[in-house]
Protein backbone atom coordinates (compact mmCIF):
# COMPACT_ATOMS: atom_id res chain seq x y z
CA UNK A 1 0.00 0.00 0.00
CA UNK A 2 1.34 3.41 -0.98
CA UNK A 3 1.28 6.13 1.69
CA UNK A 4 0.41 9.56 0.29
CA UNK A 5 2.43 12.28 2.03
CA UNK A 6 2.37 16.07 2.12
CA UNK A 7 5.36 17.93 3.57
CA UNK A 8 4.96 21.35 5.18
CA UNK A 9 8.25 23.21 5.35
CA UNK A 10 9.44 21.28 2.30
CA UNK A 11 12.20 23.77 1.53
CA UNK A 12 13.77 23.71 4.98
CA UNK A 13 16.66 21.65 6.30
CA UNK A 14 14.63 18.70 7.57
CA UNK A 15 11.77 19.19 5.13
CA UNK A 16 14.04 18.84 2.12
CA UNK A 17 15.49 15.63 3.59
CA UNK A 18 11.95 14.28 4.06
CA UNK A 19 11.00 15.18 0.48
CA UNK A 20 14.04 13.37 -0.93
CA UNK A 21 13.41 10.25 1.16
CA UNK A 22 9.75 10.12 0.11
CA UNK A 23 10.63 10.48 -3.56
CA UNK A 24 13.22 7.70 -3.26
CA UNK A 25 10.87 5.26 -1.47
CA UNK A 26 8.68 2.73 -3.27
CA UNK A 27 5.92 2.78 -0.63
CA UNK A 28 5.64 6.58 -0.27
CA UNK A 29 4.18 9.14 -2.66
CA UNK A 30 4.69 12.91 -2.38
CA UNK A 31 1.33 14.61 -3.04
CA UNK A 32 1.99 18.01 -1.49
CA UNK A 33 5.01 20.25 -1.06
CA UNK A 34 4.07 23.23 1.11
CA UNK A 35 6.11 26.38 1.66
CA UNK A 36 5.48 29.58 3.59
CA UNK A 37 3.13 30.94 0.91
CA UNK A 38 1.19 27.73 0.30
CA UNK A 39 -2.47 27.27 1.07
CA UNK A 40 -3.18 24.60 3.66
CA UNK A 41 -5.61 23.09 1.19
CA UNK A 42 -2.57 21.82 -0.72
CA UNK A 43 -2.18 19.04 1.84
CA UNK A 44 -5.68 17.67 1.23
CA UNK A 45 -5.59 14.21 -0.26
CA UNK A 46 -2.59 13.13 1.80
CA UNK A 47 -2.70 10.26 4.26
CA UNK A 48 0.07 11.81 6.36
CA UNK A 49 1.16 15.41 6.86
CA UNK A 50 4.84 15.82 7.71
CA UNK A 51 5.30 19.08 9.62
CA UNK A 52 8.85 20.47 9.43
CA UNK A 53 8.01 24.16 9.84
CA UNK A 54 8.53 26.73 12.61
CA UNK A 55 7.29 26.67 16.22
CA UNK A 56 4.86 29.57 15.81
CA UNK A 57 3.10 28.17 12.72
CA UNK A 58 3.27 24.44 13.44
CA UNK A 59 0.19 24.15 15.71
CA UNK A 60 -2.12 25.71 13.13
CA UNK A 61 -0.82 23.48 10.33
CA UNK A 62 -1.16 20.34 12.44
CA UNK A 63 -4.64 21.36 13.64
CA UNK A 64 -5.79 21.69 10.02
CA UNK A 65 -4.48 18.22 9.20
CA UNK A 66 -6.10 16.63 12.25
CA UNK A 67 -9.43 18.33 11.60
CA UNK A 68 -9.41 16.85 8.09
CA UNK A 69 -8.78 13.32 9.36
CA UNK A 70 -5.12 13.08 8.41
CA UNK A 71 -2.29 11.57 10.38
CA UNK A 72 0.50 13.96 11.34
CA UNK A 73 4.22 13.50 11.80
CA UNK A 74 5.57 16.50 13.71
CA UNK A 75 9.27 17.23 13.53
CA UNK A 76 9.03 20.91 14.45
CA UNK A 77 10.54 22.04 17.76
CA UNK A 78 8.53 23.81 20.44
CA UNK A 79 5.90 21.16 21.14
CA UNK A 80 5.59 21.55 24.91
CA UNK A 81 3.56 19.32 27.21
CA UNK A 82 0.66 21.79 27.00
CA UNK A 83 0.69 21.75 23.20
CA UNK A 84 0.76 17.96 23.16
CA UNK A 85 -2.16 17.82 25.61
CA UNK A 86 -4.18 20.06 23.28
CA UNK A 87 -3.16 17.87 20.33
CA UNK A 88 -4.38 14.76 22.17
CA UNK A 89 -7.78 16.42 22.65
CA UNK A 90 -7.99 17.33 18.97
CA UNK A 91 -6.99 13.85 17.83
CA UNK A 92 -9.52 12.24 20.18
CA UNK A 93 -12.33 14.31 18.64
CA UNK A 94 -11.37 13.71 15.00
CA UNK A 95 -12.12 10.36 13.37
CA UNK A 96 -9.18 8.75 11.62
CA UNK A 97 -6.52 11.16 12.79
CA UNK A 98 -3.42 10.48 14.88
CA UNK A 99 -0.03 12.06 15.44
CA UNK A 100 3.60 11.19 16.06
CA UNK A 101 5.73 13.93 17.65
CA UNK A 102 9.50 13.49 17.24
CA UNK A 103 11.78 15.99 19.03
CA UNK A 104 14.82 14.44 17.30
CA UNK A 105 14.90 11.94 14.42
CA UNK A 106 18.41 10.70 15.21
CA UNK A 107 18.69 7.14 16.52
CA UNK A 108 21.81 8.14 18.48
CA UNK A 109 19.92 10.98 20.14
CA UNK A 110 17.09 8.63 21.15
CA UNK A 111 19.60 6.23 22.64
CA UNK A 112 21.42 9.04 24.45
CA UNK A 113 18.15 10.13 26.02
CA UNK A 114 17.39 6.53 26.98
CA UNK A 115 20.78 6.11 28.63
CA UNK A 116 20.28 9.38 30.51
CA UNK A 117 16.92 8.17 31.77
CA UNK A 118 18.53 5.03 33.18
CA UNK A 119 21.34 7.00 34.85
CA UNK A 120 18.92 9.51 36.39
CA UNK A 121 17.98 7.11 39.18
CA UNK A 122 21.58 6.85 40.36
CA UNK A 123 22.69 10.51 40.47
CA UNK A 124 21.09 13.42 42.29
CA UNK A 125 22.94 16.15 40.36
CA UNK A 126 21.87 16.37 36.71
CA UNK A 127 22.21 19.21 34.22
CA UNK A 128 21.84 19.45 30.44
CA UNK A 129 23.91 21.56 28.03
CA UNK A 130 22.63 21.67 24.46
CA UNK A 131 24.35 23.44 21.58
CA UNK A 132 23.06 24.53 18.18
CA UNK A 133 23.98 27.05 15.51
CA UNK A 134 22.60 30.57 15.47
CA UNK A 135 19.76 29.56 13.15
CA UNK A 136 18.08 27.50 15.87
CA UNK A 137 15.13 29.65 16.91
CA UNK A 138 13.80 27.94 20.03
CA UNK A 139 15.56 27.20 23.29
CA UNK A 140 15.75 24.88 25.08
CA UNK A 141 15.66 22.45 22.19
CA UNK A 142 12.81 19.96 21.97
CA UNK A 143 15.31 17.18 22.54
CA UNK A 144 16.55 18.77 25.77
CA UNK A 145 13.01 19.30 27.02
CA UNK A 146 12.11 15.70 26.24
CA UNK A 147 15.25 14.42 27.95
CA UNK A 148 14.61 16.50 31.07
CA UNK A 149 10.98 15.38 31.26
CA UNK A 150 11.96 11.72 31.03
CA UNK A 151 14.65 12.21 33.68
CA UNK A 152 11.98 13.75 35.91
CA UNK A 153 9.67 10.77 35.29
CA UNK A 154 12.45 8.31 36.08
CA UNK A 155 13.03 10.09 39.41
CA UNK A 156 9.35 10.28 40.33
CA UNK A 157 9.93 8.22 43.48
CA UNK A 158 13.19 9.97 44.37
CA UNK A 159 12.27 13.62 44.13
CA UNK A 160 13.73 16.48 42.08
CA UNK A 161 17.39 16.67 41.17
CA UNK A 162 19.76 18.74 43.31
CA UNK A 163 20.00 22.10 41.54
CA UNK A 164 21.26 24.86 43.86
CA UNK A 165 20.95 28.59 43.17
CA UNK A 166 18.43 28.26 40.34
CA UNK A 167 17.05 31.68 41.29
CA UNK A 168 20.05 33.08 39.39
CA UNK A 169 19.40 33.47 35.65
CA UNK A 170 22.81 32.11 34.70
CA UNK A 171 21.83 28.73 36.19
CA UNK A 172 19.70 27.94 33.16
CA UNK A 173 16.03 27.11 32.71
CA UNK A 174 14.59 24.36 34.87
CA UNK A 175 12.62 21.65 33.08
CA UNK A 176 11.21 18.95 35.38
CA UNK A 177 13.71 20.27 37.98
CA UNK A 178 16.69 19.76 35.61
CA UNK A 179 18.71 22.91 34.73
CA UNK A 180 19.03 23.22 30.95
CA UNK A 181 21.63 25.50 29.34
CA UNK A 182 21.29 26.45 25.65
CA UNK A 183 24.22 27.62 23.52
CA UNK A 184 23.52 29.27 20.15
CA UNK A 185 26.82 29.88 18.37
CA UNK A 186 28.56 30.17 15.03
CA UNK A 187 30.75 27.28 13.91
CA UNK A 188 29.01 24.49 15.80
CA UNK A 189 26.78 21.52 15.01
CA UNK A 190 24.01 20.04 17.13
CA UNK A 191 25.15 18.58 20.43
CA UNK A 192 23.58 17.55 23.73
CA UNK A 193 25.40 16.70 26.94
CA UNK A 194 23.62 15.30 29.98
CA UNK A 195 26.00 15.68 32.92
CA UNK A 196 25.56 13.62 36.09
CA UNK A 197 27.42 14.33 39.31
CA UNK A 198 27.93 11.95 42.21
CA UNK A 199 30.25 11.52 45.18
CA UNK A 200 33.74 11.63 43.69
CA UNK A 201 32.65 11.02 40.08
CA UNK A 202 30.99 12.47 37.02
CA UNK A 203 29.21 10.82 34.09
CA UNK A 204 28.57 12.64 30.80
CA UNK A 205 26.30 11.28 28.07
CA UNK A 206 26.99 13.22 24.89
CA UNK A 207 25.51 13.06 21.43
CA UNK A 208 26.76 14.96 18.37
CA UNK A 209 24.95 15.28 15.06
CA UNK A 210 27.54 15.48 12.30
CA UNK A 211 25.24 15.68 9.26
CA UNK A 212 21.59 15.47 8.26
CA UNK A 213 22.13 11.84 7.27
CA UNK A 214 21.66 11.07 10.98
CA UNK A 215 17.94 11.82 10.63
CA UNK A 216 17.12 9.67 7.62
CA UNK A 217 16.36 6.31 9.26
CA UNK A 218 14.31 8.01 11.97
CA UNK A 219 12.25 10.03 9.48
CA UNK A 220 11.33 6.94 7.49
CA UNK A 221 10.55 4.90 10.61
CA UNK A 222 8.37 7.67 12.08
CA UNK A 223 6.62 8.38 8.77
CA UNK A 224 5.59 4.77 8.28
CA UNK A 225 4.51 4.53 11.92
CA UNK A 226 2.47 7.74 11.61
CA UNK A 227 0.42 6.22 8.78
CA UNK A 228 -0.90 3.58 11.20
CA UNK A 229 -0.89 5.40 14.54
CA UNK A 230 -3.92 6.01 16.71
CA UNK A 231 -3.78 8.68 19.39
CA UNK A 232 -0.58 10.64 19.97
CA UNK A 233 2.88 9.10 20.31
CA UNK A 234 5.84 11.22 21.46
CA UNK A 235 9.48 10.36 20.84
CA UNK A 236 11.48 8.12 18.53
CA UNK A 237 12.20 5.94 21.57
CA UNK A 238 8.55 4.81 21.49
CA UNK A 239 9.02 3.47 17.97
CA UNK A 240 12.21 1.52 18.68
CA UNK A 241 10.89 -0.10 21.86
CA UNK A 242 13.21 1.26 24.53
CA UNK A 243 10.51 0.96 27.21
CA UNK A 244 10.91 4.40 28.84
CA UNK A 245 8.21 5.68 31.21
CA UNK A 246 6.09 8.65 30.21
CA UNK A 247 6.68 12.00 32.01
CA UNK A 248 3.29 11.47 33.69
CA UNK A 249 4.70 8.36 35.35
CA UNK A 250 2.36 6.10 33.40
CA UNK A 251 3.67 2.94 31.68
CA UNK A 252 4.63 3.36 28.01
CA UNK A 253 1.60 3.26 25.73
CA UNK A 254 1.40 0.66 22.95
CA UNK A 255 2.84 2.03 19.73
CA UNK A 256 3.11 1.08 16.10
CA UNK A 257 6.46 -0.36 15.12
CA UNK A 258 7.95 -0.77 11.68
CA UNK A 259 7.01 -4.09 10.11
Amino acid sequence: MTIRVAVAGAGGKLGSVAVRLIEESDDLELVGRLGSRSSLDEMLGADVLVDMTLPHVSPGIVAFAVEHGMKALIGTSGWSADRILDLERRVASSDGSGAVVIPNFSLGSALGTAFATVAARFFDSVEIVETHGTGKIDSPSGTAVRTAELIGAARAGLGPVQAPHTDQRARGQQVASVPVHSLRMLGVGAQQQVIFGGAGEQLTIRHDTISAHAYEAGILLALRAAAEVSGVVVGLDKLIDLGIAEPSGEPPRPTVREQ
